[in-house]
């Protein structure tokens, strides 16, 4: 365990049990989440690539306009 996260489970041993378990459940969701997400990502490879070679073929053919942040 680093030193930062040792740190912050120190300051959080401090609070309310109550908060010590909300806290717990918040961190859980994100790690939760964190695997969901590498796993979608890693079933959806094939995908991306074959959506990355459309991009980059409507670019090359000149159907493509930059994009202004500002008008978006």
């Amino acid at each position: 365990m680093t030193k930062a996260l040792e740190e912050v489970f120190e300051e959080a041993s401090k609070l309310p049990a109550a908060e010590q378990d909300a806290l717990a459940e918040a961190i859980r969701a994100e790690l939760g989440a964190d695997k969901d997400w590498d796993k979608a990502f890693a079933g959806s490879l094939d995908v991306l690539e074959r959506l990355a070679d459309e991009a980059i073929a409507d670019h090359r053919a000149g159907r493509t306009k930059p994009v202004d942040p500002d008008t978006m």
